[in-house]
């Protein structure tokens, strides 16, 4: 199937790629549900791990101002470990499930941030702990966590620059703990490995469109649209999903 309609796949992978940059979500939020519509979910962890890997080395080449050391550590340290452990749990869980509880994330993430326009995060050390243990436990299981890392990250008001570096120093630490456990489980095939260099490709033209797009408006106004989207791509999902149960 995904052969048939790779030009396709690619597009919306490039578009994925855009509007994780500029959100600064990290493009497995988008990339998780769309590619779901082309291949098993398994298949779909192993895929966006490995993706991950090359869009993260992508973004910290292109936005390279420096990072925060001290929410590498607190945020990425808990985030690495526990990555290890969803992504262990994720072979014992009903892939349909997961791809319901997909849908149903991004729902109520997307509208809790659109609706309670105050929420805010305290910037602290434990926050950062508690962020990093969330975002890492439900990107293993779930395959996109960094809706949650994003939202700890908010509170500690980096600059755009600083954000999404930091954010992709994290992201490459998760991605290669998820990426070993994944092919143990038996999630990354030799018959998907050519889509490999053409996602290596995704990321490159994809980060540095985001990044054009970046320095051309501001990060609130195209956050809202984010947040329109998530909504959007999280009740789709569902609606997709709710048969299968």
């Amino acid at each position: 199937m995904l052969t048939r309609y790779l030009p396709i796949f690619i597009i919306l992978s490039v578009l994925a790629e855009i509007l994780g940059t500029i959100g600064g979500f990290g493009s497995s939020v988008f990339f998780v549900p769309m590619a779901s519509y082309f291949m098993d979910f398994q298949t779909v962890l192993g895929i966006t791990a490995l993706f991950h890997l090359s869009s993260n080395i992508t973004k910290i080449g292109f936005f390279r101002k420096g990072f925060d050391k001290e929410l590498v550590l607190y945020l990425g340290i808990p985030a690495v470990f526990f990555v290890a452990v969803g992504a262990y749990l994720s072979k014992f869980v009903n892939p349909n499930i997961l791809n319901f509880l997909l849908g149903g994330f991004l729902l109520v993430f997307g509208l809790l941030f659109l609706l309670l326009k105050n929420i805010r995060i305290e910037a602290n050390k434990k926050n950062a702990l508690i962020g990093g243990a969330l975002s890492g436990g439900i990107a293993g299981l779930l395959g996109t966590g960094g809706a949650i890392r994003g939202a700890t990250m908010t509170a500690f008001n980096l600059n755009k620059e600083k954000f999404i570096a930091t954010s992709a120093i994290i992201d490459l630490g998760i991605d290669l703990s998820r990426s070993i456990i994944y092919t143990y489980n038996g999630y990354v095939h030799l018959h998907d490995l050519y889509l490999i260099p053409i996602l290596i490709g995704v990321s490159i033209v994809g980060t540095y469109l985001g990044k054009r797009v970046i320095d051309r408006i501001t990060q609130r106004q195209f956050k809202r649209f984010v947040l329109f989207l998530l909504i959007g791509i999280g009740a789709m999902t569902l609606i997709v999903n709710i048969n299968n149960l």
